[in-house]
């Protein structure tokens, strides 16, 4: 997998794309994908997560973290697969950790894992698949060493 990280913000303290690469591809492994194409991981202000999170799911403000799965187009032959695009909110995630007691490298794997999860077709919709991907997320977090997000 090609992980191409866009810094569209400012903010201190993001992590590098090393991590960004270990946590999608622990996420990629636990379902199973042995080859995958390139991520997009692009990190934000609140600003552009909050009109993207208005343009495509039409909710209001900013959020952690939105997938865009990459869909193609009919009739381009791909050899590998694009997963597609993570936009990740800096100082969400910042704030989260703060108020979820929790550290910030932390938060950030889990939203990462999360939005890999989604772009492999994991939902959180209704409970049952709440539960599967919640179990899919500890899993792997267990494994990078960090403790249950949702205990």
């Amino acid at each position: 997998m090609e992980l191409v990280l866009q810094r569209a913000t400012e903010v201190d303290g993001l992590p590098d794309v090393t991590a960004f690469t270990k946590w999608a591809e622990m996420a990629l492994a636990s379902m199973g994908v042995t080859v995958a194409g390139e991520l997009v991981v692009r990190v934000v202000d609140e600003m552009e997560s909050a009109e993207l999170n208005q343009q495509y799911r039409h909710k209001s403000g900013a959020t952690n973290v939105l997938s865009f799965p990459f869909e193609v187009p009919p009739g381009v032959p791909l050899e590998e697969l694009p997963l597609g695009d993570l936009v990740v909110c800096a100082p969400v995630i910042q704030r989260e950790a703060r108020e979820q007691d929790k550290t910030e490298g932390a938060h950030w794997a889990h939203m990462v894992v999360h939005g890999v999860l989604h772009l492999l077709g994991l939902d959180h919709i209704d409970p049952q698949q709440a539960v599967v991907m919640e179990e899919k997320e500890v899993g792997i977090l267990k494994q990078l060493g960090i403790s249950n997000p949702y205990a």
